[in-house]
C-alpha cells in the first residue's frame, strides 16, 4: 500500500496511541464505497488528508505551533441548561415567524405569476432576435416533416441550412478566368475535370468530393499562375484536400502520387496543397451543386432514375468552361427540370420555386447551355462521364435521348 507523508509514529503499544488527541478521520471517497474502519492497525503510518471535511470541522482541533495545551486536556465549557432552553424558545419563535413571512410572499408571488402569464410570454418573444426567428413553412411546400424523426436530415433547419448555402453563392462567383493564362485552355481544363472523374471511381470516392476538387481548382486557377505541366499537380492535390473534408478515410499522399505516374515529388505536392490552402484563405466549404440536386430532387419526390439523369447532366457541366460561372443552386436546378421534362414529370413547379428561390425564367439560360452542351459532338477524349453513368448501376442514364428543345421551350414558357 501507498505510504502518505508524514512522521510514522512509534509502535509502542495500544496505550499510546490511544492518548493520541487528534482523532482519526472517516475517508468517504463515495457514497456508494463502506466506510473503512478509523482506527489504523497497530504500528501503521498515520493517514493525512489534504483537506478536512468542512461538515466536521468543529469536530476537529487544529493544533498550532506556539501554542501550548492547559494540562494536556480540552478545555470543556459548561453551560447553563435553563440559558439554553431560553434561548431555543427564542430561536423557535423566530422561525415560525420567518416561515409565515415566507409562505405569505409565495402566496403573492403565486397570485402575480397567475395575473400576468401572458404579458411575461409575449416579453420572452419580443426578447428573440429578428434574424432567429423562423419563417413558417407553407404546409404544402413541406419536406421535412416526414424525416422528423431522423435527425441525419436535421428536419428542424433543413431550410434553413440551404437558405445559408445560398446566401454563401454569392462569397464564391467566378468568371471566365482562362483569359488570365497563357499557358492554359479551356480543353486543357475539361481533360483534367476527365481525369479527376475517373480518380472519383477508382478511388470509390463520394461525389461531393469530386465537385468540391472541381470547385477548388477553379477557384485556385483564377486567382494563381501556373504553367500547364503544373495543372494535373493542382486538380490532384485539390482531389486530396477535398478528400480529407469529405471523406472518412481518404487516400494518402502516396495514393495521388501513384495516380500522377510518379510524375511528381511528395515535397511539390505538398507544397502545392499548402499553395491551394493559403490562396483560398483556408475557406474551402464552397457551396456545390450536387448538394442542391438531392435537395430540389426530394421536392418533387423524384425517382432515382431521375435524379441518376439529373446527376448526369450535372457532371457534364463540370468539363463545360462557360458554365463554370453560374452558381450551383441554379446549375442544380437547370439539370433537374430538363431530366423532368425528359420523363415527362412536369416542368418548374411552384415548390420548386418556394426552395430554390428561382423563377422558371431565370432557369431558362441554364437550361439552353446544359441544351446546347449535351448536343454537341461526343469527344473520344472525354468519355469518362458518359461512360460511367452507361453503367447499370447508374440506370444506364447516358443513353437516354436528349429531349427536343422545342419541348423545354414549351415547358419553360409554361
Amino acid at each position: 500500500m501507498p505510504f502518505t507523508r508524514g512522521k510514522k509514529p512509534a509502535a509502542s503499544g495500544g496505550k499510546a496511541l490511544r492518548q493520541q488527541s487528534a482523532p482519526s478521520t472517516e475517508n468517504q471517497e463515495d457514497g456508494s464505497q463502506v466506510k473503512r474502519s478509523s482506527s489504523p492497525p497497530r504500528g501503521a503510518p498515520k493517514k493525512r488528508t489534504a483537506f478536512i471535511d468542512i461538515t466536521n470541522a468543529h469536530k476537529v482541533q487544529i493544533s498550532l505551533p506556539g501554542r501550548k495545551k492547559e494540562g494536556g486536556k480540552k478545555a470543556v465549557k459548561k453551560t447553563n441548561i435553563t440559558s439554553v432552553t431560553a434561548k431555543n424558545q427564542t430561536n423557535l419563535k423566530k422561525s415560525v415567524s420567518s416561515e409565515e413571512s415566507t409562505t405569505e410572499r409565495e402566496k403573492t408571488d403565486t397570485e402575480e405569476e397567475e395575473e400576468e402569464p401572458q404579458s411575461r410570454l409575449k416579453a420572452l418573444v419580443r426578447q428573440i432576435p429578428a434574424h432567429l426567428e423562423r419563417k413558417p413553412i407553407p404546409p404544402e411546400f413541406d419536406i421535412d416533416s416526414e424525416s422528423a424523426d431522423d435527425c441525419y436530415m436535421c428536419p428542424e433547419y433543413a431550410k434553413e441550412i440551404f437558405d445559408y448555402l445560398r446566401e454563401r453563392e454569392e462569397k464564391f462567383v467566378l468568371s471566365n478566368y482562362m483569359l488570365t493564362h497563357s499557358s492554359l485552355n479551356p480543353e486543357m481544363r475539361a481533360i483534367l475535370v476527365d481525369w479527376l472523374v475517373e480518380v472519383q471511381e477508382n478511388f470509390e470516392l463520394y461525389h461531393e468530393t469530386l465537385y468540391l476538387a472541381v470547385k477548388m481548382t477553379d477557384h485556385y486557377l483564377s486567382k494563381a499562375s501556373i504553367h500547364r505541366e503544373m495543372l494535373q499537380l493542382v486538380g490532384s492535390t485539390a482531389m486530396l484536400i477535398a478528400s480529407k473534408f469529405e471523406e472518412r478515410s481518404p487516400p494518402c499522399v502516396d495514393d495521388f502520387l501513384y495516380i500522377c505516374d510518379d510524375a511528381y515529388k511528395r515535397e511539390e505536392l505538398i507544397s502545392m496543397e499548402a499553395s491551394i490552402l493559403q490562396t483560398l484563405s483556408f475557406d474551402i466549404n464552397i457551396p456545390i451543386p450536387y448538394r442542391f440536386l438531392r435537395r430540389y430532387a426530394k421536392c418533387v419526390s423524384a425517382s432515382m432514375d431521375t435524379l441518376t439523369l439529373a446527376r448526369y447532366y450535372c457532371e457534364m457541366s463540370l468539363m463545360e468552361m462557360d458554365l463554370v460561372s453560374e452558381r450551383g443552386s441554379l446549375l442544380a436546378s437547370a439539370c433537374l427540370l430538363m431530366a423532368l421534362v425528359t420523363k415527362d414529370l412536369g416542368g418548374w413547379s411552384p415548390i420548386l420555386q418556394f426552395h430554390s428561390g428561382y423563377q422558371a425564367s431565370e432557369v431558362a439560360p441554364v437550361v439552353r447551355k446544359l441544351h446546347l452542351m449535351l448536343q454537341a459532338p461526343a469527344d473520344d477524349k472525354l468519355r469518362a462521364v458518359r461512360n460511367k453513368y452507361s453503367h447499370k448501376v447508374f440506370f444506364e442514364v447516358a443513353t437516354v435521348p436528349l429531349v427536343d428543345i422545342s419541348v423545354l421551350d414549351k415547358a419553360l414558357s409554361s
